[in-house]
């Protein structure tokens, strides 16, 4: 715990006085948009049920227990810096009614005779203070997690696991995409307890090093592909997808579908921030964040995989284009 704090308080050119304008700026875009909807903390706090275990009746660790407790983590190991309030969204409400209004037609229910709650929940929590600037690009640190009550086993007792995702890594102000690597990034934390999901937090935070992370991203930025390399890697990322399994084993995965794909090659020529530059080249910093930008049509609960990945992706294409071991994507 105390490594993060001391980076966190010794990178020079990392922390440095923020005003209320980017405070506001840096809160106000979504960092996922697909099928999701924002919800104040309050709102999940007060107004969503709490799913239970079937056989005791027991809550699971709720969606607002969870964000409490990442939050209480990230005020205590970036104790002195800015810290914003969480950014939640929500998808696949579960509707519902209390019995004494089981017989009116929807139309005529009465809010309090209404019930909710949100199958899937991904929240941020923004780090302002602690930032960096890559190919002009200003990023600071971000701290979340999803959860996702379809992934835990309802038909169970109180203390069966229940699953979440937490992550550690940076937000792009130019476009709010979130950059995570993989050291930042729990895929299926399965605990028992809101004691055992603290500890967890507390655990990836400390493992998390983003003087690394910085670095490979920076490493993005002095490598270009051709407009026809570009064309190619697309095409060939569309034939993954139909490779037969043998094929994709020998391949490292890319979670990317054709819709997320699509806007891709879009954004190659329309992005304001990213697109080619005039005579077609285009590096990798700006290709991973067309991935990372169509990332935000995703899911929640595919949403940080796809985050990870995207990274992976640009990291093997930059080590094919060094000399390196040839990318299936890119050869």
């Amino acid at each position: 715990m105390e490594l993060i704090h001391a980076l966190a308080r010794t990178q020079n050119h990392s922390i440095r006085t923020i005003n209320q304008e980017l405070d506001q700026q840096s809160s106000s875009s979504a960092f996922i948009e697909a099928n999701t909807t924002a919800v104040p903390f309050q709102d999940i706090q007060h107004n969503h049920i709490i799913p239970v275990f079937v056989k005791d009746n027991e809550p699971l660790i709720s969606q607002s227990d969870f964000i409490l407790a990442t939050q209480d983590a990230v005020q205590d190991l970036f104790r002195g810096e800015t810290i914003l309030q969480p950014q939640i969204r929500v998808s696949h409400p579960i509707k519902g009614r209390i019995p004494e209004a089981k017989d009116k037609p929807a139309s005529q229910l009465l809010e309090w005779e209404r019930t909710i709650y949100y199958e899937r929940a991904m929240f941020c929590i923004e780090i302002p203070t602690i930032m960096d600037d890559i190919d002009g690009n200003r990023l600071t640190l971000m701290v979340g997690g999803v959860k996702a009550y379809n992934l835990d086993n309802l038909y169970n007792k109180k203390g069966a696991a229940e699953h979440f995702k937490i992550f550690i890594g940076f937000k792009n102000l130019v476009c709010t995409n979130l950059c995570v690597r993989t050291d930042g990034y729990k895929a299926d934390l399965k605990v028992a307890s809101l004691d055992q999901l603290r500890s967890a937090i507390y655990r990836l935070m400390d493992q998390y090093d983003q003087h690394r992370h910085l670095r490979q991203m920076q490493a993005l930025t002095g490598y270009s592909i051709t407009e026809q390399q570009f064309a190619h890697l697309l095409g060939r990322c569309r034939m993954y997808q139909y490779l037969p399994s043998e094929e994709k084993k020998a391949i490292p995965a890319l979670l990317y579908g054709d819709s997320q794909l699509n806007s891709v090659c879009q954004d190659y020529y329309k992005d304001a921030s990213f697109c080619r530059q005039e005579d077609g080249n285009i590096n990798l910093w700006r290709l991973y964040n067309l991935f990372t930008g169509a990332n935000k049509s995703t899911y929640i609960d595919q949403f940080l995989d796809r985050s990870v990945n995207a990274l992976d992706f640009a990291s093997q294409v930059q080590h094919a284009l060094d000399g390196g071991r040839a990318s299936w994507f890119l050869n």
